[in-house]
């Protein structure tokens, strides 16, 4: 299983990076916010990974911070959360925002997130609640820019 990558940002678009790492490239699906973190094409990458695998894929999901990682890794193990819905919805709320709204029960901001509805907002709270009651994201973590996560999310609502 791929638990880490380190290579070179061959391209770049919100959802999706090709890294070159020693001269094999690795498509690796990732968040909006990961995809802030990271520099522009050309630019050293580090990431860390979940190796998804299905009977006819192999699908790699990057993460900038062990937070997300983590929090992808809860998020999958919700009945009817696959990893598509946990990536959409790690690309339309921030970690420790998500964390919080998890705790406080609040269904209305997590059907603000695009592609989760009100059953999955609260099968997530549910399910979740005692998972991460002891869970901190990583303090040193900066936050994305909001204007330009923003303007991302925006554009892949309108899709």
């Amino acid at each position: 299983m791929i638990g880490f990558l380190r290579g070179v940002l061959v391209r770049k678009s919100p959802q999706e990076l090709l890294l070159d790492v020693g001269g094999v490239g690795y498509r690796v699906l990732v968040p909006i916010s990961t995809f802030c973190r990271l520099g522009d094409q050309g630019a050293l990458a580090e990431l860390l990974i979940h190796t998804h695998v299905r009977e006819d894929h192999l699908i790699l999901y990057g993460f900038a911070t062990a937070s997300e990682l983590e929090l992808f890794e809860k998020l999958v193990s919700v009945s009817g959360v696959g990893p598509k819905v946990a990536l959409g919805v790690l690309s339309g709320i921030e970690v420790d925002d998500l964390v919080q709204a998890i705790r406080a029960n609040d269904v209305a901001r997590l059907t603000r997130v695009p592609g989760v509805g009100k059953k999955t907002s609260e099968r997530l709270i549910l399910e979740l609640k005692d998972k991460i009651a002891s869970f901190h994201p990583e303090a040193s973590e900066p936050r994305a820019p909001s204007p330009k996560r923003n303007d991302l999310l925006s554009a892949l609502a309108n899709l």
